[in-house]
């Protein structure tokens, strides 16, 4: 029973601390500082939906608006100030949550250690974390006089006491913004020298032996060895590592007593004959000189220069062609320009040979050499270096517009236009290739434009011999397509009006529109994204105006929907017009020839298109039907375009009975359809009439009995 008081008193008095801990917590709110990295949660927007480090003046960098100072702050003052920022350029902050994701501090560490500068700890970080962080000690630093620096005050603490002792407690505790510096000791000097034995060359066993045996030169391990007796120069020489690839064993240099002799070390391994070695002494000097390359020349000389593997001079005879001197060569290197070799020949003049045409046996023949010429081979032009002057202007041909890579690119007479395009990566998707522009220089200074249509080509319709030839000098324009009108206005004003299409009125994208004459009418209309909603299909007109004179072609549209023959749709080319009318336009912008007059007691009177297919019921329900007020017995129809002056009646309430078709009346364009009232019918006029009689009697009754 005891113990189980004890253990409640233990479980409450823990509640306890943990409610003073939080009581003191609120208390005192936890500040922003330098370091600190903050969680901002806004739902939508995935820029500022991360966590963002307070830099060291204490500022957050967000998207949108820029710094924001939350330095000393507690969280809900910086969510405060976060969304007053956030106001500035996003609406909707009503899921913004502003936190503290994780204390850390910012502190420099300076001084004597290997990576000094500003780091970022984990808050509550020590000093051996810090100078962790900053890769430890250098050798030399002074450890019992280290300095913190805080707010401009600097203090002295002793780390190696630390180190002693283990104890914490000889540290000071990191604040944000501190400045942690490692002094060197007193003992190292001036100068600092980084020792590393492996850089170290081995200086042999006897470095400071006046009777050692110095071996240096083209040797991988120069140094002074202790003499022995017996030794010859090739011990020295293997003790000193052997010579390097570069030495001149023909010429190796011996200073014995004084007295300097050339040895040569190929000479002996060739005979072997032991008597040619120098005999040594103590404080013998040998060195192995660096070789020399002799300078070949002669009368039968010629020189190989550029891209092959051996370059060099090339003793030659009579009977040596110019691929015996390339072969000797080594061959051109895979980087070889192999069409533009140069021979070079000895009165300065310069003569150039296609090795390529060569081996395919185009009909090129090998240049005859002489002693002095040189063989030049170029390095190939990089088509992924952005320099062109690698290509001479005389064999080069530029592409510029629309292809992949646009450049300056080598000529050769065996190439065509495909090749040129090919070599240029191809047109791009937005190319304009029906009118690609060749620019070809003329003999007098001018040029002289081409256009070539490469869709011809691709569809078959042009042969090998139809492309038009490319000379170097020529300039190759893929001109792009312009852009859609209705994106980008200020594009399409760069296309020729010979080229183009217009399209007004009731169209999904109005505009000018660049046309192929290959295409079809309704390419054309599908481009401007057909027709809307309130078009007049019926009506559409096409002015003809690449003619001599003015041409407009009317086109029901509806019709050719309706039966599908392609002889109602007009052929257009470029610089006509298209104009879908609007459906219900102004019927002053009819002409009386075209419509129809519907008058009287109807809902909506006025002049409506008519044609052959239409009847007098179809005129009425375009017309809302009759009114409350119509008198449908006596609907007349007056005839202009046939019978001048002939009128008729009808009795729609009559048909409706019969169903007889034959009863309507027949109308053309330009009828006149009058709908009487019912109060101009002779029934009504009557029933007035009766009505007025009575009204009387009425009266003269009325006054008779008063």
């Amino acid at each position: 029973m005891n113990n189980l008081r004890l253990v409640f008193s233990i479980i409450f008095l823990s509640i306890a601390i943990v409610g003073v801990s939080s009581a003191s917590e609120s208390t005192h709110p936890v500040a922003v500082q330098a370091g600190d990295l903050v969680r901002i949660i806004l739902p939508g927007e995935s820029t500022l939906d991360r966590a963002f480090e307070v830099d060291r003046q204490g500022r957050l960098l967000l998207p949108e608006v820029g710094t924001v100072e939350v330095a000393g702050l507690t969280e809900p003052q910086m969510q405060d100030r976060v969304a007053q920022r956030l106001g500035q350029a996003f609406r909707d902050l009503s899921g913004l949550k502003v936190m503290i994701q994780e204390r850390r501090i910012r502190i420099n560490v300076l001084g004597f250690v290997e990576q000094p500068g500003e780091i970022v700890l984990p808050a509550g970080a020590s000093v051996q974390m810090a100078l962790r962080e900053a890769g430890g000690l250098r050798s030399g630093a002074q450890i019992n006089r280290m300095q913190l620096r805080r707010a401009g005050e600097r203090s002295v603490f002793d780390y190696k006491a630390y180190l002693d002792s283990g104890d914490m407690e000889k540290l000071p505790s990191l604040n944000s913004l501190d400045t942690l510096f490692v002094p060197a000791s007193p003992k190292i000097g001036n100068v600092a020298v980084k020792f590393d034995p492996k850089a170290l060359n081995d200086k042999g066993d006897a470095a400071e032996d006046r009777t050692a045996v110095k071996v240096f030169g083209e040797v991988y391990n120069p140094g002074s060895f202790s003499f022995k007796e017996n030794a010859t120069l090739v011990d020295m020489l293997m003790r000193a590592g052997g010579v390097t690839r570069y030495a001149s064993v023909e010429q190796i240099r011996v200073i014995i007593n004084s007295k300097p002799q050339v040895f040569n070390l190929t000479r002996y391994l060739d005979s072997g004959d032991a008597s040619t070695l120098p005999v040594l002494k103590a404080g013998t000097t040998i060195f192995v000189p660096k070789q020399q390359e002799e300078i070949k020349s002669g009368a039968n000389t010629v020189y190989v220069m550029g891209e092959v593997f051996k370059p060099g001079a090339y003793e030659g005879n009579k009977n040596a062609g110019f691929l015996d001197v390339l072969a000797n060569a080594g061959g051109p290197t895979r980087f070889a320009e192999t069409r533009q070799i140069r021979v070079i020949r000895r009165d300065g003049r310069v003569e150039r040979f296609d090795l390529l045409s060569f081996t395919e046996g185009m009909g090129a023949t090998t240049p005859e050499l002489m002693a002095g010429d040189a063989i030049f081979v170029p390095e190939k032009t990089d088509l992924n270096e952005k320099s062109w002057t690698k290509v001479a202007p005389d064999r080069a041909v530029k592409v510029i517009g629309e292809v992949n890579r646009p450049g300056r690119f080598e000529w050769s007479d065996e190439m065509s236009l495909m090749d040129l395009l090919a070599h240029a990566g191809g047109p791009k998707p937005n190319a304009d290739t029906a009118k690609i522009r060749i620019v070809l220089p003329a003999s007098n200074g001018a040029t002289d434009t081409r256009i070539f249509d490469l869709n011809d080509f691709l569809n078959g319709h042009l042969s090998q011999q139809d492309l038009p030839r490319i000379t170097a000098g020529t300039v190759v324009m893929v001109p792009d397509l312009p852009d859609d009108p209705s994106d980008n206005k200020s594009q399409w004003v760069r296309q020729a009006s010979d080229d183009s299409i217009y399209l007004f009125g009731q169209v999904g994208a109005p505009g000018r529109y660049r046309f192929d004459p290959k295409l079809h009418f309704l390419d054309i209309l599908a481009a401007a994204d057909g027709p809307t909603r309130n078009a007049d299909i019926s009506n559409v007109r096409i002015s003809h105006r690449n003619g001599t004179t003015a041409k407009v072609t009317k086109l029901d549209l509806a019709m050719y929907f309706e039966t599908g023959d392609e002889s109602l749709l007009p052929h257009v080319r470029p610089g006509d017009s298209i104009y879908v009318p609007e459906k219900d336009r102004n019927w002053l912008a009819e002409t009386k020839d075209t419509t129809i007059r519907v008058l009287g007691a109807v809902n909506k009177p006025g002049r409506y298109r008519f044609n052959d297919d239409m009847t007098l019921l179809d005129l009425l329900a375009e017309a809302g039907g009759l009114n409350n007020d119509g008198y449908p017995e006596k609907i007349t129809v007056v005839n202009l375009s046939c019978c001048r002056d002939q009128a008729r009646t009808f009795d729609l309430n009559e048909f409706s009975k019969t169903g007889n078709f034959s009863m309507l009346p027949v109308l053309r364009a330009g009828d006149t359809v009058y709908v009487p009232s019912e109060k101009d019918s002779d029934w009504s006029k009557a029933r007035q009439g009766l009505e007025d009689v009575f009204r009387v009697l009425t009266v003269s009754a009325l006054l008779g009995f008063i």
